[in-house]
């Protein structure tokens, strides 16, 4: 795999990510039975009409489980970096997976370059959102990562 499809990959396996946490946040769906359903259904398949790319499938694993094992730590990272009176439960659902996926990857895989992870989720922010809301992403992932001494 060259190093341009092995990107695609991971962008794929993180936007699949984010895809797969809101399905575990708004229906609680079990966490093996979510990387199941995602395995077998969404990566690298054709959804109405539109063509998900070949995901990294470990590193979706990972995302996906790195999030739900470390989530009180990680949103306890994100509500420090909240303007004073806002929750995490304020945030839209979708830009809350956003910014879990992107935290655990900035505390948890070193492996990858901070500057790429940020860049990966603003990307996947303005998939759902616009510059506003990619600009937050952005601003919240850089103060993560900084704290974590990346």
């Amino acid at each position: 795999m060259n190093q341009n499809s092995k990107s695609q990959a991971r962008s794929a396996a993180r936007l699949g990510a984010v895809q797969a946490l809101y399905q575990q946040h708004m229906e609680g769906t079990a966490v093996t039975r979510l990387l199941n359903e995602f395995h077998q259904h969404r990566l690298g398949r054709v959804i109405e009409d539109e063509e998900y790319a070949e995901a990294d499938v470990d590193f979706f694993d990972d995302l996906v489980t790195g999030v739900d094992a470390r989530r009180a730590e990680i949103d306890d990272k994100l509500t420090a970096r909240l303007a004073q009176g806002w929750t995490l439960a304020r945030l839209d659902k979708t830009m809350l997976q956003i910014l879990r996926a992107g935290t655990y990857e900035l505390i948890a895989r070193q492996d990858v370059p901070k500057a790429s992870s940020i860049s990966e989720y603003v990307d996947v922010a303005k998939a759902f959102f616009d510059d506003r809301e990619a600009k937050f992403v952005n601003g919240i992932l850089d103060a993560v990562a900084t704290e974590a001494g990346r």
